[in-house]
């Protein structure tokens, strides 16, 4: 069985699709399975590099394919970049896909689905859609200009379309598992598969003696982290909140590492409070995962209440492995809630409460045996139910189901 994945990035690149593709890929390969990976070569966060147009990574064929290099800095660059690739990629896919393989879309870029569709149904081949987000809702709910009315009607009944000729739909949650029924797909032809965390690559790590910490002068602090992307699916007014109300803490550290379009935004916000408290790391190398992760006391997960059932904060699995507890701001119902909840491995806050997240950074603080507990508590939920492993077992079933005409 052949599966070919078609998704922006790959790796080397440190985005969350990028990352899970690349764990999802390699295990599937050394499983046995025959996989393709059509690409671009850039990198999410600098678009200037070319990567190779083609290599064999682990047994794995990489087919890089060309588009455009404008970046994230303006939309229409961006519109510019999708557009590009979907030639780019189409043209490949057409090239690779034969009857009876598996093409398998993720949501890099909105609508590649469309593409893979067209391509898969007059190669003969079985469509499976790997549901990251849901575009165009997530668009509209975060402002996208032109995403509207009878241009947003056209997009989601070509996505709709999609979805109905695919073999099978993963979604990454379960609100997004009830959300893609309602867009009238069976529910037969749409499954579950939640992201995952690495437990034997990221694992909890004392304090005491720990390098990174120790080179970025946090021996003595008690470190509050947000980690990964500062895209506009995420709030961080409550984060600057508590931050503002705790800054005469000098033993408190508000800790930002990554990128993304909110990140200038955050650094202008935080000088014009004049917090002293909060600072900023770039993206680490992923083989630095752990020590990063496991740096901070606590971690930060945050999403707009509206686009719950729309997308899942995939860095939630990677703190669980660092047995770290997390401290999410969002819709009380959403999917990080419901789990912090049930695992009562951190706590849930809703946006605007900035003084209930700073009374409690206070508290762990005070008891640091309280964020020990919650903390194990989220390795022990990632051990029995988003373990890297569990996730590649249950890829495998559903491509041998889609494979086997299921």
């Amino acid at each position: 069985m052949r599966v070919l994945f078609v998704n922006r990035f790959f790796h080397p690149d440190h985005s969350a699709t990028s990352q899970m593709l690349t764990d999802l890929a390699n295990d599937l390969s050394c499983a046995g399975m025959d996989i393709a990976v059509i690409t671009g070569r850039q990198l999410i966060d600098d678009p200037r590099p070319m990567l190779p147009s083609y290599e064999r990574m682990n047994g794995i064929e990489v087919y890089r394919v060309w588009s455009t290099r404008f970046g994230r800095q303006s939309l229409a660059g961006r519109g510019l970049d999708y557009l590009s690739f979907y030639f780019g990629a189409a043209w490949r896919l057409a090239r690779l896909c034969a009857s009876g393989d598996v093409v398998v879309a993720k949501t890099d870029p909105p609508l590649i689905c469309v593409v893979a569709a067209l391509v898969a149904r007059r190669r003969g081949a079985y469509l499976v859609n790997w549901l990251h987000d849901l575009f165009p809702e997530i668009a509209q709910y975060i402002g996208v200009p032109l995403v509207r009315g009878p241009i947003a009607r056209v997009l989601r009944r070509m996505r709709d379309r999609s979805l109905r000729v695919a073999r099978c739909n993963v979604a990454i949650g379960s609100r997004m598992y009830a959300k893609v029924c309602t867009l009238g797909i069976a529910p037969e032809r749409v499954l579950t598969i939640h992201n995952w965390g690495d437990g034997n690559k990221v694992r909890p790590k004392a304090r005491e003696g720990h390098a990174l910490r120790a080179a970025w002068n946090l021996e003595d602090r008690f470190v509050v982290s947000y980690s990964g992307n500062m895209g506009y699916a995420h709030e961080f007014g409550t984060m600057l909140d508590a931050a503002e109300r705790l800054r005469e803490r000098t033993d408190i550290t508000f800790l930002f590492i990554g990128g993304g379009v909110q990140r200038a935004t955050i650094e202008e916000q935080a000088v014009r409070r004049r917090l002293g408290n909060v600072r900023f790391e770039h993206y680490q190398p992923r083989e630095k995962l752990c020590e990063s992760l496991t740096a901070a006391d606590a971690h930060l997960v945050t999403l707009q209440p509206k686009l719950e059932g729309l997308m899942v904060p995939s860095k939630f699995y990677a703190i669980a492995a660092a047995g770290r507890p997390v401290l999410f701001i969002g819709a009380r119902d959403g999917e990080i809630a419901r789990l912090v909840d049930e695992a009562q491995c951190g706590w849930w806050f809703e946006v605007g409460a900035g003084e209930a997240l700073a009374e409690r950074i206070e508290a762990l603080s005070a008891d640091p045996l309280l964020g020990q507990r919650r903390g194990a508590a989220a390795r022990r939920l990632l051990e029995e139910r988003f373990e890297r492993r569990l996730a590649t077992d249950a890829w495998r079933r559903a491509l041998e189901s889609v494979a086997a005409g299921g």
